[in-house]
């Protein structure tokens, strides 16, 4: 059994960058790392752009301007301005070559043809530049830039379709366990509905990990080894929960073994998720999270996590850890380590009743982990403690 430090740096130093590329259309790219620099193929804006609605003007020494034309968001035609001569405009407009400032409307008196300012303003004002974003041929977004939908509106107003992304892992997620039925199907004596698969897809989607496929495979020893088989090799990474523990129905470790996984560890001195199993053969690494829920989901936030982390070569692979002042009392028993569901809100932390390793309703509620180390035994109220803020 090892330390909780030496588990994830075990992680950190087997689960390996895919370093795969693949090209997805934009407007599908979020969430996604960019593996090239993004060459702009524009100008952006691509033409001097008013800022605003208003009269764009050939500057002159006076606050006098005859109005020749107007240019809408959209025409293509640039009326040609002799200096002391107005347009009007609208946001967004091209301005003319021949104009160099643009007068907010509600500083400008119209009559007829004619056009008074308030006062004098400096070239180019209200004027945004061409190219004023970026230019045609610079970089508009560097390697390994997490793409937003931000980042999809300003790729796709530079006409970019498609964009060079780092793959994201297929993960296969393999829950094991003749107790476990389908919800919507009648629960009989002895039975309960599995849940873990769609727990763990669920958070999986939410980190906008989407190449998930879910598999349920009975306490028998043959069928575990065959699906084992089929999934490590065709996915990067596989997150089994239950029968990893040593019962006579538990058959994911032999069946590891009988498949030359190589184990990086085994069983972790914490709680909850002491029968945690991490391992990997050729590139594909392997997570065998215990069965119950709270532990299992708790496994994936401390390890799981930095494994799809390292697996997009990020470097910031842990959730971030803050100190908060306890809102609560808190008797830890026994010497392992200690993952606490919790509410994390302006530096306190409220520790929540219901800390079982079965139980989700208390992480229902929860958005952080505490971590009580296995020295201390007590948490007080004002305490400061180590907390892990979960994704949202």
């Amino acid at each position: 059994m090892i330390t909780i430090q030496e588990a994830i740096s075990s992680v950190k130093n087997n689960a390996t960058a895919l370093f795969k590329e693949t090209i997805k259309a934009v407007e599908k790219a979020n969430g996604y790392y960019i593996s090239r620099d993004v060459i702009s193929p524009i100008n952006m804006p691509p033409f001097r752009q008013s800022a605003m609605d208003g009269y764009a003007l050939n500057l002159h020494g006076d606050l006098n301007y005859l109005l020749i034309d107007e240019v809408k968001a959209g025409d293509g035609h640039q009326p040609v301005l002799k200096e002391g001569e107005a347009i009007r405009i609208f946001t967004g407009a091209a301005v003319p070559d021949t104009a160099n400032a643009v007068m907010m409307q509600e500083k400008v008196i119209a009559n007829d043809n004619a056009i008074t300012i308030e006062h004098q303003i400096n070239l180019e004002q209200n004027i945004r530049p061409l190219g004023e974003q970026v230019k045609q041929g610079n970089i508009a977004l560097k390697k390994g830039t997490k793409l937003t939908p931000a980042g999809i509106g300003y790729l796709t107003s530079l006409g970019i379709t498609e964009v060079s992304v780092f793959k994201k892992p297929t993960i296969a997620i393999v829950t094991t366990g003749n107790e476990l039925i389908e919800p919507g199907k009648e629960l009989k004596y002895g039975q309960i509905y599995e849940s873990n698969s769609k727990m763990l897809q669920s958070v999986l989607y939410s980190l906008k990990f989407y190449d998930v496929s879910l598999h349920k495979v009975a306490d028998d020893y043959g069928k575990t080894v065959d699906l084992l088989k089929s999934v490590i090799e065709n996915n990067d990474l596989v997150l089994i929960t239950g029968g990893i523990s040593v019962g006579d129905y538990d058959y994911v470790g032999k069946a590891l073994n009988e498949l030359q996984v190589e184990e990086v560890f085994y069983k972790v001195k914490q709680k909850p998720g002491k029968p945690l199993f991490f391992g990997k053969k050729v590139n594909t690494s392997i997570f065998a999270l215990p069965g119950n829920p709270a532990a299992a989901l708790t496994c994936f936030y401390v390890y799981v996590y930095i494994a799809l982390q390292q697996m997009m070569d990020r470097t910031d692979v842990e959730l971030p850890r803050v100190q908060g002042k306890s809102l609560s009392n808190f008797t830890k028993r026994g010497d392992r380590p200690q993952f606490l569901k919790a509410v994390y809100n302006n530096g306190e932390v409220e520790l929540l009743e219901g800390q079982n390793s079965s139980m989700l309703q208390t992480f229902a509620l929860s958005n952080a982990l505490v971590f009580v180390p296995a020295d201390v035994s007590q948490v007080n109220i004002g305490d400061n403690i180590e907390t892990i803020l979960l994704p949202v």
